[in-house]
């Protein structure tokens, strides 16, 4: 048998029994007599669109994405291009992997082809968000801060973060 109800009790067992309360006198009401309605003071939320948010095996795989091209283009950086010995023998005409790689990232370099990619991939993520161009200007974006595409890729980190406020796309 549960206890009376008074209005304005709200120390049995954590419920708001306010709530309670005005529903048992809403029923308890003679028929005809004129009852109080209550509406939902703030139904704002329930007419947002979702956001585009990845879900948490989507946010693993994106950060392993970008964890792996931040080192890469460490590595990249630090230990071929900045490395005396092996930047000098590379443009000597070493033909290794190494040197092979460096030439790429040199030639990519020259023409900002990190900042584009990255800023292209953000601007199509922010007019339509995907995984793939999220992962595609994270690479990219990562590629270009630490191999001095900074003005470009770091413009289309900003646009990643704004892509995250866009409502997510709609269900074909």
């Amino acid at each position: 048998m549960h206890p009376r109800i008074f209005p304005g009790d709200t120390s049995y067992r954590g419920l708001d029994l306010r709530l309670r309360a005005r529903t048992h006198a809403r029923r308890a009401a003679p028929p005809g007599a004129v009852v109080e309605q209550t509406h939902a003071r703030h139904t704002a939320w329930r007419m947002q669109p979702a956001l585009f948010l990845p879900t948490a095996r989507q946010v693993n795989w994106l950060l392993l994405v970008a964890l792996l091209s931040l080192g890469e283009a460490l590595y990249l950086r630090y230990l071929a291009i900045e490395h005396a010995p092996v930047s000098l023998a590379c443009q000597a005409g070493l033909d290794t992997w190494l040197c092979a790689t460096f030439r790429l990232t040199i030639w990519l370099y020259n023409h900002s082809a990190f900042g584009w990619v990255a800023l292209g991939a953000s601007l199509i993520n922010l007019l339509r968000p995907t995984i793939l161009l999220v992962a595609v200007a994270l690479a990219a974006s990562a590629f270009g801060l630490v191999l001095h595409n900074a003005n470009l890729a770091g413009l289309a980190a900003a646009l990643l973060l704004l892509s995250l406020a866009r409502p997510a796309p709609a269900a074909e």
